[in-house]
């Protein structure tokens, strides 16, 4: 009996790993999450679970930073991130130590830009930008079903914004303060307001902030790239209320200067939900092989 082909995928998130196996045509066939603790602790139980199939290649969508320069010497790392064990590990290197197969690397949001694009939101787009504000915030950006990547790999949560004329919090970023990442993220608005964001009313003046400065990240991110759709997700987002706010303040930011698609067209939330991040791990997988 022919062997059948089996894809591995990492969602590798702050908080969480999610480990999937999928038939050649993507289907889950068994799927584990895995706390995100340290480097020793969660790659063990990574390596216990794939250790039960043969994959004929890996997808990762990995938080960040995160190396994806083929020419560095440390591509395929975590680099400078906060997370606690987790700067300048190989991810790459020991996926391949452990397996010998080729492992497809990228940022997480790279991957659900991939998996919004090819199936989700934004599928029939030429473009896709994808945006997550959760635990941090991160944008990928797939055009024309390739994702982009240069010397590195687009790090959208830490531009500047102006801020709020009554917004007072220093922000949150360890490395830049009040960037996007540091006024949006979740972690952020828990220190800013003492409480998670799940448990604050929607007419708490924080969304009015968390909406203008979502909404001037989108308008630069528009005036830069030209995407033909926006995704935006993450735990944040899951405030039904906040992805209208954020539309109004995208059209204020750009002050009729371009001419969006309609608004409800061009900003929506994954179609995805919580799976586009390991759906783009299953893509890069296949992707890697038939390269």
């Amino acid at each position: 009996m022919e062997a059948r082909t089996l894809y591995g995928a990492i969602e590798a998130g702050g908080t969480k790993f999610i480990c999937a196996v999928a038939d050649a045509d993507l289907q889950i066939i068994d799927q584990v999450r895995i706390d995100t603790t340290v480097p020793a602790e969660t790659m063990s139980q990574v390596k216990d679970f794939f250790s039960q199939y043969e994959v004929v290649s890996f997808g990762v969508g990995s938080f960040g930073p995160i190396d994806v320069n083929h020419d560095s010497d440390t591509y395929g790392f975590i680099t400078k991130t906060p997370k606690q064990g987790w700067a300048n590990y190989d991810f790459v290197g020991d996926l391949t130590r452990w397996f010998g197969k080729p492992v497809g690397w990228t940022t997480d949001v790279n991957g659900a830009s991939l998996a919004e694009y090819t199936s989700g939101a934004a599928e029939g787009a030429n473009s896709c930008l994808y945006l997550t504000v959760g635990t941090g915030v991160g944008g990928g950006f797939t055009i024309n079903g390739d994702i982009y990547h240069a010397f590195g790999h687009p790090e959208m949560g830490h531009i500047h914004v102006h801020k709020h004329p009554n917004d007072t919090f220093e922000g949150a970023c360890p490395f830049h303060g009040d960037c996007l990442e540091g006024l949006v993220s979740g972690p952020a608005i828990e220190k800013r307001v003492g409480i998670k964001g799940a448990d604050i009313s929607p007419d708490h003046e924080v969304w009015d902030y968390v909406a203008y400065y979502l909404g001037q990240a989108i308008a630069s991110y528009s005036l830069v790239l030209a995407p033909e759709r926006v995704v935006i997700g993450g735990g944040v987002m899951h405030q039904e209320h906040l992805l209208d706010r954020v539309k109004e303040q995208v059209i204020v930011a750009l002050n009729g200067y371009v001419t969006l698609p309609p608004i409800d067209q061009y900003i929506q939330l994954p179609k995805l939900g919580d799976n586009a991040g390991i759906t783009g791990a299953l893509l890069l997988a296949k992707d890697t092989v038939e390269a």
